[in-house]
């Protein structure tokens, strides 16, 4: 599990979310629980398309901070590992 950090700021339109430590992650909701959901969602998606394409992950950076922030709180990432490897039944026709 990796523990990055969440900004929150109010706007008129919703909540703007944002992952300071992870470059990209970056969204907007209606009101503070659905920018958080939303967040969380980002997160994910681009960690995993950092993996697929053999990059690396960026390093939590607990420092980072916003003064323009509302809110600041950690948001952890983690991710499953899973094998591409099918098991084929021993009487199935190939």
């Amino acid at each position: 599990m990796l523990t990055y950090k969440a900004m929150y700021k109010y706007l008129n339109e919703g909540v703007h979310a944002e992952v300071l430590d992870f470059p990209g992650a970056i969204t907007f909701g209606a009101d503070l629980e659905e920018a958080r959901r939303a967040l969380a969602n980002a997160l994910v998606d681009m960690a995993e398309t950092n993996l697929l394409n053999g990059e690396p992950l960026p390093q939590p950076d607990p420092s980072r901070t916003d003064p323009d922030a509302d809110l600041e709180e950690p948001i952890h990432l983690l991710l499953q590992a899973s094998s591409r490897v099918a098991m084929v039944p021993q009487d199935a026709i190939l």
